[in-house]
């Protein structure tokens, strides 16, 4: 049902102008108060602390992709909570007893104060390592809520993983489940505002309300009550988030001005909505779900009947016109925004969203259904949760398609800059359209980009390069390298990177879909954590590892991924030898003794197989994560170890030594390292003594995925924010 919004007269804009100057004062005294509280002087000196405190909002799992010995996963949650006088502060807190808590609950805290950003309405940062203590109990209807989404979560069990995480996420925003990887596709392919509440949730839960009421021969005014009670226990379930809370309120003053026989009042409950909202929590207008849900309801208002009605007089479908028109204003007017914090564009969002949008609605009320139910006939949740599976699998397959697509995204100045650069793009192509000549000139732009961009990016997008023989994949802070065969899209994978999704798309990138062996060098999440990335949907040989089995966890998580694929599981020694046509690999060393009780994971590391493969374009030395004492062990050996091409050792950590640099003698340095890590990776000193011998030094933080062609030569595909 569209929204229509009437001609407004001169001057009725003025209240609510005048109640968003009002609305200054508390706005300003909160930022005041927050940045002049003593809570930042005590932060700035790491005091200790210890209080009673109130949490604010659901505890919000942290991910780590997972390095050296410690696993990828959840190992904190984050949440605010109001302290002593009014003070807001941010509880960084173990995941273990933190993540049960709920928003009004009071608790003892004691941590560790850390700064807060400048600017910001939290004073300080809080780093908590033990328990909560004093566990007040929490409201009865966060209690409640909590209930309803943990059956939401217990009755999607029944179906798929990827779906079963993506059906809370869908419906209440709970994306404690979803896998990282839809997450990432989802961002690609402008789908990711489909996993946080927001008004067109609360729009399809209370339409459907409307229309079954009305189907009973309910009054106007009864449905939007009823549709009213829909709507706050709908917000009950789906948490206080900014929002939600923006949604909730947007629709309870639409549905008032239903009953009271004012359908046309969008524009004034948007407005009124939106200052009620941070006049009561400031917060509120910085956190980026409530810009990104305020300028897309005020799309939908503004924007979409006039877009219609254009498409309508060209004689499109009246259904057709709103279904294209609502992705496209949403799109737009939220483009800068997105743009200016991630640095990027998706450009198949649009059509991407039309595609998903006819099946996310049924799915919405199968799973609010779900959830209501659950308590009482867990059979019919499941039923229900079954019923909404095919549009789940719809949507995820529509997500991974769309960021599959070869350019799917572009780089965009991220920042301020960025966001206002693009804004005023929008604003001009907008004005420009106003004229036949600006239209005509918008049109002539469109054209050349459609002829220059997608030859360039999607026709012939340049990578791989022809003839490549070793690529290194841009994973983040890990390893995970490419050998080519000479049959193309075979390829050997030495080491996985942290996390599935990286280690996926470098191999979907390169079109390698039979991998004969996946050489894993030793143990550590860093190099195993994205195993299932390359055994999902590729044909595998074997998973092959040396004789170390430390950490444990690390060996029981490879043996439960190749098994669940159906991959025998096979050890290297050294002296042993692989060949494929195209590529031979010789295990130079395969260190087993390793000691479980060293933190410090070096021991594990020095375990690491050292590979030599011969490829098209020459020698080249993989060597895992080998420290100074592997290294001088290697040395002491005589081993060649002389290489065209080496992969630095440990990420181009200190611990390599220029006498093996000068060993090895290679042309060409790849080092596997993530952006902006916390070690200090790649060393300085490593880097210089490279340079200092003529090295060709290719870093996958600065220029992505990074392929050695014959010669050797490098060429890389350039670092997200290049491309």
């Amino acid at each position: 049902m569209m929204v229509r919004v009437p001609a407004r007269k001169p001057g009725s804009a003025w209240p609510l102008l005048a109640c968003g100057v009002l609305a200054l004062w508390p706005v300003g005294s909160r930022i005041h108060d927050a940045a002049t509280d003593p809570l930042r002087e005590a932060a700035a000196r790491g005091a200790v602390v210890e209080w009673r405190a109130e949490i604010r909002e659901r505890p919000r799992p942290v991910r780590s992709a997972g390095f050296g010995g410690m696993p990828a996963g959840v190992g904190s949650v984050v949440m605010t909570a109001e302290v002593g006088a009014g003070s807001d502060v941010l509880l960084i807190a173990p995941v273990d007893q933190w993540s049960r808590l709920l928003p009004g609950q009071v608790v003892s805290v004691r941590g560790t104060l850390a700064p807060a950003t400048s600017g910001e309405l939290v004073v300080a940062l809080v780093r908590v390592r033990d328990p909560p203590r004093a566990v007040g109990p929490p409201p009865a209807w966060e209690s409640v809520a909590d209930s309803l989404r943990k059956g939401l979560r217990k009755a999607s069990g029944v179906l798929d993983p990827e779906s079963a995480g993506l059906l809370p996420a869908v419906v209440v925003g709970d994306k404690d489940g979803l896998s990282p990887t839809v997450v990432d596709e989802f961002r690609a392919g402008g789908l990711s505002h489909l996993l946080a509440v927001s008004g067109a949730n609360l729009t399809v839960v209370c339409v459907a309300i409307l229309l079954l009421l009305r189907l009973l021969r309910f009054g106007a005014r009864s449905a939007a009550a009823g549709a009213m009670a829909g709507l706050v226990g709908f917000v009950v379930l789906a948490g206080p988030e900014p929002s939600v809370l923006r949604a909730g309120v947007m629709g309870a003053v639409g549905l008032l001005a239903l009953a009271i026989g004012r359908e046309r009042s969008a524009v004034p409950a948007l407005g009124t909505a939106t200052i009620v909202l941070v006049t009561v929590d400031p917060g509120m207008a910085t956190a980026l779900g409530f810009v990104l849900s305020v300028l897309a309801t005020g799309a939908l208002v503004l924007l979409v009947p006039r877009w219609a009605d254009a498409l309508t007089r060209r004689r499109v479908p009246r259904g057709v016109a709103e279904a294209l028109a609502v992705p496209a204003a949403a799109y737009v007017i939220t483009a800068p925004v997105v743009a200016g914090v991630h640095g990027q564009l998706s450009l198949v969002a649009i059509l991407a969203n039309l595609v998903a949008a006819p099946v996310v609605a049924p799915a919405t009320v199968l799973g609010v259904l779900a959830a209501v139910v659950m308590p009482v006939w867990p059979w019919l949740a499941e039923l229900l949760v079954r019923l909404a599976g095919p549009e789940l699998d719809w949507v995820i397959a529509v997500g991974r398609f769309a960021a599959d697509v070869p350019g799917a995204t572009v780089g965009w100045p991220d920042g301020w800059w960025g966001g206002l650069l693009l804004a005023a793009l929008v604003g001009g192509v907008a004005l420009a359209w106003r004229s036949r000549r600006g239209r005509s000139l918008v049109t002539l732009g469109l054209v050349a980009v459609l002829v220059v961009v997608i030859p360039v990016r999607v026709l012939a997008p340049g990578w791989p390069p022809p003839g490549w023989a070793v690529v290194a994949c841009d994973v983040g802070q890990g390893d995970a390298v490419v050998l080519a065969t000479a049959e193309p899209g075979r390829a050997v994978v030495v080491d996985v990177g942290p996390e599935a999704g990286p280690v996926d798309d470098c191999l979907d990138r390169l079109g390698v879909d039979r991998v004969p062996a996946v050489i894993l060098s030793h143990l550590h999440a860093d190099h195993v954590g994205g195993l299932a990335g390359v055994l999902g949907g590729r044909s595998v040989g074997a998973v092959a590892v040396g004789a170390g089995r430390a950490p444990e966890w690390a060996w029981r998580q490879v043996r439960r991924a190749a098994a669940g694929a159906g991959v025998p599981v096979t050890e290297l020694n050294a002296g042993k030898r692989l060949s494929w046509p195209g590529l031979d690999i010789e295990v130079l060393a395969a260190n087993g003794k390793e000691r479980t009780d060293d933190e410090s994971g070096s021991a594990i590391n020095n375990t690491s197989l050292v590979l030599r493969a011969a490829t098209r374009a020459g020698r080249v030395l993989l060597t895992g994560d080998i420290e100074l004492a592997a290294q001088a062990d290697l040395l002491a050996s005589d081993v060649d170890v002389s290489a065209d091409v080496v992969k630095v050792p440990h990420h181009g950590s200190r611990t390599t030594s220029p006498q093996f640099l000068d060993a090895v003698g290679a042309r060409v340095a790849l080092v596997s390292v993530g952006a902006g890590n916390r070690y200090g990776h790649p060393s300085p000193r490593t880097v210089t003594a490279l340079r200092d011998k003529g090295t060709r030094i290719v870093r996958t933080d600065t220029d992505g995925d990074s392929a050695v062609l014959p010669g050797p030569t490098a060429r890389s595909r350039g670092s997200p924010g290049k491309r």
